[in-house]
This record gives structure tokens, sequence and C-alpha cells, in this order.
């Protein structure tokens, strides 16, 4: 069974080839503006939506001399990049309107889509390749072949990563004075993992003060990336704000902003990746809790911190890990009382401030770390049998709490009043079912 994976390099144009970049992505975002006028016209006007990605690209190619045309000159400058950077900006048009009119109509699940906007020149630069790229090669495992723009190389061994899996479409964006190159890669998944792991099921116990905590001691440090710059931050953003609009100066000034931005990114994404790569590979059977993480962030004395640690892109990444390694994926319920609980005994405390670090439980005497104690916890509660759901009754979770399913979706807001609360649902179960 094939799956599709990203695998994203950063590169190193030229300045030629960086103003080629450039040029690139301002042909993406002017026909996705001038389609997306085009549509507006025709609603304004009364007549039948044509917004299919075959209906836009037809639009183009019969209006592109017209509309692609520098205003001062009067040259066409259309044919000065590839076709496809128009085709995949009308694409993810149509993609976009398309999202639109399903959810308007109730046939999309999730948050409600708004109607797609204008992109402005300040947004991210960005634009795709469906086709008209090669590949790297052992010969040239450093470089990428863009149409128009030429070979371009790359900060890493891009061929040792692709590792022979068909190259389906390049994602080429810029952010932070940096251009990066997300390559989606089809790559054919064996049906068992043949890698032997050393150890069974293990509970994780994701918090601010530490990014997690295993259920056999083990404790992942949080990076706390916002916090270590927080101060140059600060002092980057007072000095943006001094600065004239539309001066050199300030676009300098908001070039250093996002590369502290950028720099804030990459360091919690390192650790996070880190971390959840060896949790897939080390463990079977991984346990984790249904954490609100939305409602927690309301805590404005706990907000930042919580942001910074990122605890739902943690449980994203292990998601489709633990599919990858063929690992189980168990998602305890977010009302189980995992850290007011005595591992040992199974005692619940009625109340347990966030101050108290050290578990102390007042029936057998057990003193332990408080994020220990939940680990552990939630190791049990994911590996037993489930008896009852959130709502108090007799039905498992399997179904509703597998893959990505929203939470919200399928979960009351209200704690149960009584009934057993251990068990979980699969958390990975639709990912796996679809490599499988």
């Amino acid at each position: 069974m094939s799956v599709y994976e990203a695998v994203k390099v950063r590169l190193d144009p030229t300045p030629r080839q960086a103003r080629l970049l450039a040029s690139h992505a301002g042909a993406a975002r002017f026909a996705y503006n001038a389609g997306l006028a085009h549509v507006k016209d025709m609603l304004e006007n009364g007549e039948p939506p044509e917004w299919s990605h075959y209906s836009l690209v037809r639009w183009w190619n019969a209006n592109k001399d017209t509309l692609a045309v520098n205003p001062d000159t009067g040259v066409v400058w259309w044919s000065q990049n590839s076709k496809e950077t128009y085709s995949m900006a009308l694409r993810d048009l149509a993609q976009g309107l398309s999202y639109w009119s399903k959810s308007r109509k109730g046939q999309r699940k999730g948050k409600r889509v708004g109607f797609p906007r204008f992109k402005s020149k300040n947004s991210a630069m960005r634009f795709a390749y469906s086709t008209a790229f090669t590949a790297p090669t052992a010969s040239d495992p450093y470089g990428l072949k863009l149409s128009r723009i030429g070979r371009v190389h790359c900060m890493e061994n891009v061929y040792k990563r692709v590792d022979g899996a068909r190259l389906v479409r390049v994602n080429v964006s810029y952010r932070a004075g940096r251009w990066y190159a997300s390559l989606t890669v089809e790559r054919e998944q064996p049906s068992s993992p043949t890698r032997v792991r050393k150890r069974g099921a293990v509970g994780v116990d994701l918090g601010v003060k530490h990014l997690a905590t295993l259920s056999d001691g083990t404790v992942i440090p949080n990076s706390r990336a916002l916090d270590a710059r927080l101060k140059a931050l600060r002092k980057a953003q007072q000095a943006l704000s001094r600065k004239t609009m539309g001066s050199v100066r300030r676009r300098k000034a908001k070039e250093r902003v996002a590369r502290l931005y950028a720099r804030v990114t990459d360091v919690r994404m390192d650790a996070i990746n880190k971390a959840t790569t060896m949790i897939a590979r080390t463990y079977s059977t991984v346990c984790i809790e249904d954490l609100n993480v939305a409602g927690m962030v309301k805590n404005h004395r706990l907000a930042r911190r919580l942001s910074d640690a990122s605890l739902g892109e943690f449980r994203r990444q292990l998601e489709y890990k633990t599919a990858r390694t063929g690992a189980t994926l168990r998602v305890v319920d977010r009302w189980y009382p995992s850290s007011k609980t005595c591992s040992n005994c199974g005692t619940v405390k009625a109340k347990l401030s966030l101050s108290e670090r050290v578990y102390r439980c007042d029936v057998c005497g057990l003193s332990i770390d408080r994020d220990l104690n939940a680990a552990i916890n939630i190791m049990v509660a994911g590996s037993a049998p489930e008896t009852v759901n959130a709502r108090g009754g007799d039905a498992r979770r399997a179904d509703t709490m597998s893959g990505n399913a929203d939470p919200s979706e399928t979960r009351t807001k209200q704690p149960p009043t009584g009934g057993v609360k251990l068990g979980a649902g699969l958390g990975n179960e639709a990912m796996r079912s679809r490599i499988d």
C-alpha cells in the first residue's frame, strides 16, 4: 500500500534564481487574485459560477494576454514564468471555493469555511509544481531542477531523503529570508514493520514544566523556545514599531522579527520531532490523554507557555509516526483524573493544585512526582478494556476516537458523574487502515 509523505528541504538559490523564485511566487499570487476577481464578478452579476479548476484555467488561457500586462511598458509578462505556477494557483482557488460551497451547504464537516480572500504582497510567498520538475538523481543528489528556474542547489541530500519514492508535487515557499521546497512523495509502505521494539506499553503525560514524562521515568525537557527569545523579540518588535511605514529600515526590522520567530519555530519543532520519533520507535503501545488544549489556553496565566509547548502538535506527530512504525496509539478520556489518582492504591484526591509538584497519597502514603504519577495512570487506563464511555453508556469509543476525528464532535463538555473511566480508543486506527 502506498502512502504520501512530505520531505522539506532548504534551498540555496543564486541571486538570479532568487529573483526567479520571487517572480514565480508573484505570478501565482496574481493568477489567484485574478481568478478570484473573475468569480466574484460572476456572482455579483448573477451568472452561473464556473469555478472548477478546468474552467478557471480555460478562462485564464483566454484572457492572460490582456491580464498579465505591465501597465508601464505594455509588455505581456506571463510567459516569463512556468505555466505550472498559474495552473496550481488556480487549482488552490478552485479547492478553496469548493470547500466554501460545501461548508455553506452543510456537506463539509468541521469548522465553517469562509469565502476566499485576495492575497496580499505582504503575505507569504509560495507556488507549486505538479509537473515540469526533475527529481534528484544519484549523480546529483543535492540538485532539484524546476521549470524556468533551472537546477537549484539544496542544503541537504535530497536523493537520500526521497529514497527512491515517486515525486508527486513540489511546493516552494519563502520564510524569514530563506527559500524552502516541500516535496510530496508517494512511497510504498511495507505491510508489516520490520523494526523490533525493546519495550511494551508506555504512558505519556504532556505538560509545561517538562514537555513529556513517560511512565518508565523518562523525562523529556521542554525547550521553552519562545521564553528563551522573548526578550529579543520584544526588543525587535519595539524597534519595528518605530520605523516609518514603507521604508527600507522597516523592511529590515520586519525581516529580523521574522527570523527570530522562525528560530523559535525551528527549535520547538526540532524538540517535538526528536521526542515523538523516539517514542514511536521504542514502544509498541503509546497511551496519551485527550487534552482540551483550546480550553486550556483560555487560562491567561498559562496560555503563552501552553502555546509554546505545542501539545497539539505533539499528539499530531505521534498519530502518524505510530501508524508508520506499526505501534498502537491509545487516547485516554480527557475527564480521567490521571493527576489526582494514586498510581499505587487508586485513591482519587478531591483537589490537587498546580503548585503541588509531588503527589502524596493520604491513604497508602505514596510520595511520587506528580507528572510520573499521571503517566503511570495514563498507561494503566490506556491498557485497560473500556467499559463506560464519556456519557456513561455501555459503548466503546474505538470509532469516535480513531484517526484524526475531531474530539469536539464526539465528546460531551461535562465530565461523567460516575462509572469506570478506564480504557481508551485507538488514536491512529484510521491512519493504520489507510496504510495497511
